[in-house]
């Protein structure tokens, strides 16, 4: 009798363990390991060199970093075929990065498993499901009438599923609804309750307020969970901040979310960049907010957040890197849109890494610029 209970108890312990490892693509990895995030410090920068090559393509454009069961992903958002995502050998310590390398290429296909054709996707966003496939997001294209997406690939790039996204992401005929081109699904993060997904806004919606400007405006972004069904759930709304600066009437300027990290329950790191023309150190101002939507309104149910009554979340400064823009090449803060935590520093804290979208340098010289924070 009791060797038959020891068998029955094993064979349960054996069942749960095998159950924990085929959990499906919808299950998260979590967050950081110590709930409470005091501070975060700089350590190091590192610059891939420009026009660098892997397997017939070049390296650049890369919009989102992922690290997952000590590999390192990061997507391209190079609209020209083919659609990709590298993977990466980044090496560092406590004292600053050792070595980063590419090591691998994979195309990323359309839904019938086909090469996407130029300029039919805007790659934003990568981050590893626990069940080893690949979450990515394209922006689409709004001026020319394509759709933003959430799509599951498995590792090898072939399509597996898509996300039901709600209709008031999608691009409509009215130009005061809907959103605005290179401003939706920019920002994509696992669910620290390992329940689902987050996907960010870069920009409001058309019907939620204006583009933020360099006077202070009412400006939300959306901020919604793919619940376990794989489909669009509930909203929380963010505040975004005016514009950094401004050179004249003519610059070109924007600010949005470009990337999200829930690393507790409801609450989350905010990659915020504001970016104005005209700069020789770039124009770019980016900062890292921590931000909790505990008590924050499900907005999911309203058709507009203008002059709505409702809680948004609560933003903290973590991080300026203007108070690093010295310690960096040429003084400059790239185009940083990427943020992932990495592995534990030998002194036991967590590290986190970021990366920037250096555009090819199609507007003039940008770097492959990768920064190595402390968590705290």
């Amino acid at each position: 009798m009791k060797n038959f209970t020891l068998e029955i108890v094993g064979l349960m312990i054996l069942t749960t363990i095998i159950s924990c490892e085929h959990l499906d693509d919808f299950v998260g990895h979590g967050g950081a390991q110590n709930s409470e995030i005091t501070s975060l410090e700089f350590v190091d920068e590192y610059v891939l060199p420009d026009g660098t090559m892997y397997a017939d393509t070049q390296v650049g454009g890369l919009s989102a970093i992922d690290y997952a069961d000590g590999k390192w992903y990061m997507i391209s958002d190079d609209p020209k075929a083919p659609i990709r995502f590298y993977n990466a050998d980044i090496q560092f310590d406590d004292n600053g990065f050792n070595n980063v390398a590419i090591n691998g290429v994979t195309e990323l296909l359309s839904g019938g498993n086909l090469p996407f054709a130029d300029g039919e996707v805007d790659p934003e966003a990568i981050r590893i499901t626990p069940g080893g496939s690949v979450l990515w997001s394209s922006e689409g294209n709004v001026n020319g009438g394509v759709d933003p997406f959430v799509r599951i690939a498995d590792m090898d790039g072939s399509y597996k599923s898509s996300i039901s996204i709600s209709n008031k992401f999608k691009v409509d005929a009215d130009e005061n609804r809907g959103p605005r081109h290179n401003g939706v699904i920019e920002g994509l993060s696992v669910a620290h309750d390992k329940n689902g997904y987050w996907a960010s806004m870069e920009l409001p919606l058309a019907q939620d307020g204006p583009e933020p400007m360099v006077e202070d405006t009412d400006s939300p972004v959306r901020i919604v969970h793919i619940d376990d069904s794989g489909a669009f759930g509930k909203e929380f709304a963010y505040e975004l901040d005016p514009i950094a600066r401004k050179f004249n009437e003519t610059s070109f300027t924007v600010n949005g979310i470009v990337e999200i990290l829930e690393y507790d329950t409801d609450k989350f790191l905010v990659l915020e960049r504001s970016f104005s023309t005209g700069y020789a150190d770039g124009g770019n101002d980016v900062k890292i907010y921590d931000v909790d939507a505990s008590r924050a309104t499900d907005v999911s149910g309203m058709d507009s957040l203008l002059d709505a009554d409702y809680k948004k979340a609560t933003k903290k400064l973590l991080f300026d890197f203007e108070s690093v823009r010295n310690q960096l090449t040429d003084g400059v803060v790239d185009n940083i849109e990427g943020i992932t935590f990495g592995p534990e520093l030998e002194n036991g804290n967590r590290s986190l890494v970021l990366v920037a979208d250096n555009n090819f340098s199609a507007f003039g010289p940008q770097l492959n610029q990768f920064i190595l924070l402390e968590v705290k």
